[in-house]
């Protein structure tokens, strides 16, 4: 056989196959052009009250609750230790330091400075705590 008979051959072998091969038919959904219902922002469950809005808060409500929680434990534990502390080393509660006595010093000049840090700190971390809400709720 010449290679233009086998070349038509091919060519009609191809042809009977396609003709009888299905044509492809695209399948679509019956609500593919319904409307769909548009997405609530969760801050309107939070607005409305319902129950995921209250879900949401409560989480928003037990963190900023550890965390204050946690700063309280750790000030009062400081505050706390003092007199532990001087209770326990009697030298400290004689010493003196420019004239005025330890025990003065440490409650006048130490624990009002850490009560601010403290306080700097708790802002500075629940603010971060809303930070992280917020972007929480204009996520989804």
């Amino acid at each position: 056989m010449t290679e233009k008979r086998i070349s038509d051959l091919l060519r009609v072998s191809r042809s009977a196959a396609d003709a009888e091969r299905p044509r492809r038919v695209a399948v679509t959904s019956p609500r593919a052009a319904a409307a769909r219902r548009p997405r609530r922002p969760l801050t309107t469950e939070i607005d409305e009250q319902t129950r995921v809005g209250e879900v949401y808060m409560a989480s928003l409500v037990r963190t900023q609750f550890r965390l204050a929680l946690f700063v309280c434990t750790v000030l009062g534990c400081v505050v706390g230790g003092l007199p532990l502390l001087f209770l326990l080393v009697p030298e400290l509660r004689s010493a003196d330091l420019l004239g005025v006595p330890l025990p003065w010093l440490v409650l006048a000049g130490l624990i009002y400075p850490a009560f601010v840090v403290g306080a700097w700190l708790y802002v500075r971390q629940a603010e971060r705590n809303e930070r992280h809400f917020a972007e929480l709720m204009d996520r989804e």
